[in-house]
């Protein structure tokens, strides 16, 4: 008998659960919409779980819902009259508008090896871990006599900067080390995040392993597209990165104050050799005010019978960036 007594109290409290069950689905609970676009999705889940007759070990997981930001706007742009005749590419990010101005999509979209701009990353993760350090940026010159004169002699992170020391980037990128610079790419979506020829062998223009590595005509390619956004990644307003790094990278990378837009202009140059031939030209960075802040890339390519390197798109760029804030 009361085996029987047991079995109709189960049976009875599993009718009494399940009327609680159908009502919380009567009053929209757990109802479950067709959107417009054919996506389910569930709303005012959270109440079901304050009816504390229903037993509840674990609540579902479940992913807000975030408002998806719109992909900014290309506009394409002749601005042929600034290269004069060289294979070239130039983009204009503007993160206020939202807008990309950009010449010779094709090309702005290739990845190509960052050459010296990738300082730019390299120092700004030396700076965030300590590596550089106000007053204490000053490396001993080993000895070896390089092609660069100013290379040659005990030199601190502004002037090693400024000349695109090499060797004094490659012990930062060394001390810095694979892991916490894989890490750190990854973050910044650094073009093809590609640092697995560290020591740079691939580079066949250089056998010199204190000036080369994997940055340099090597495993880490990137988009002058991408050098843009990373740009805005390092110096926008959503930002992770420390003021204070932020600002002693802008120090060295200070190119003008002011132009006759009147603005700053901060960047660095980059280039590629090989076979005696430059095939990679670079200048990148940002210019303007904190309210009306641009982030540029501007990016030379091999070009028969005429004369390319990163000075040349250094100018480039000043003028576009120049005319730019004045039109």
């Amino acid at each position: 008998m009361k085996k029987w007594t047991l079995c109709i109290k189960f049976i009875c409290n599993i009718f009494v659960s399940a009327l609680l069950i159908s009502g919380c689905s009567a009053n929209g609970n757990t109802e479950i919409k067709q959107s417009s676009t054919g996506n389910n999705k569930t709303e005012d889940v959270s109440d079901i779980y304050s009816v504390t007759d229903i037993p509840v070990t674990k609540k579902p997981s479940i992913k807000p819902s975030f408002t998806q930001t719109p992909e900014p706007e290309i506009i394409p742009t002749d601005l042929s009259a600034y290269f004069n005749g060289l294979n070239g590419a130039a983009v204009i990010y503007n993160a206020s508008s939202g807008k990309y101005t950009i010449y010779n999509k094709k090309l702005a979209f290739k990845r190509k090896s960052p050459c010296s701009t990738f300082k730019i990353i390299s120092s700004l993760i030396a700076l965030e871990n300590g590596i550089i350090k106000p007053g204490k940026s000053i490396r001993k010159w080993s000895g070896e006599i390089f092609w660069n004169d100013s290379w040659n002699t005990d030199i601190g992170f502004k002037e090693a900067f400024q000349t695109s020391c090499i060797w004094y980037f490659r012990e930062v990128i060394d001390e810095t080390g694979k892991k916490e610079m894989q890490k750190q790419l990854n973050k910044l979506q650094y073009g093809n995040c590609d640092i697995s020829d560290w020591k740079g062998k691939l580079n066949t223009n250089n056998n010199n392993r204190s000036l080369t590595g994997f940055w340099v005509e090597s495993s880490l390619k990137i988009s002058p597209k991408e050098q843009t956004e990373v740009m805005e990644r390092i110096f926008g307003n959503q930002s992770v990165y420390s003021q204070k790094s932020q600002k002693r990278l802008k120090d060295a990378m200070l190119v003008t104050e002011k132009n006759k837009a009147g603005i700053p202009i901060y960047g660095k140059t980059g280039t590629g050799v090989k076979q005696g031939t430059t095939i990679d030209a670079w200048f990148t960075g940002t210019a303007g005010t904190e309210e009306n802040q641009v982030y540029f890339c501007i990016y030379l390519g091999k070009t028969n019978n005429r004369e390319v390197n990163s000075s040349i798109a250094k100018e480039i760029a000043i003028q576009i960036i120049s005319d730019y804030y004045t039109h």
